[in-house]
C-alpha cells in the first residue's frame, strides 16, 4: 500500500495519466502517460521508491494505449 500511495502522489504532483497496482507475485505495476519528461522523472522516483521500499528492478516498455489513462491518476 505504501508503495503504491507514493506512485500516486508523484504521478499526480507531475501531472501524468495512469494507474498503478499490486501483482500476485509481490511486484507492481504501473501505467503511464503524459508529458515525456514527466514520465521519465516519475520512473526516476520509482526506481528510488518511497524510504520504506526496497526496489530491486524497474523495468520500462513503450506500450500503446487503446483507451485514455485516468486523469488524476489512479
Amino acid at each position: 500500500v505504501g508503495f503504491r500511495w507514493f506512485v500516486r502522489q508523484e504521478a499526480r504532483r507531475l501531472g501524468v495519466a495512469g494507474w498503478v497496482r499490486n501483482l500476485a507475485d509481490g511486484s507492481v505495476e504501473l501505467t503511464v502517460g503524459g508529458e515525456p519528461t514527466a514520465v521519465r522523472r516519475l520512473i526516476d522516483h520509482v526506481r528510488v521508491g518511497p524510504d520504506s521500499a526496497h526496489v530491486t528492478a524497474v523495468r520500462a516498455e513503450d506500450v500503446q494505449i487503446a483507451d485514455p489513462l485516468p486523469y488524476p491518476f489512479t
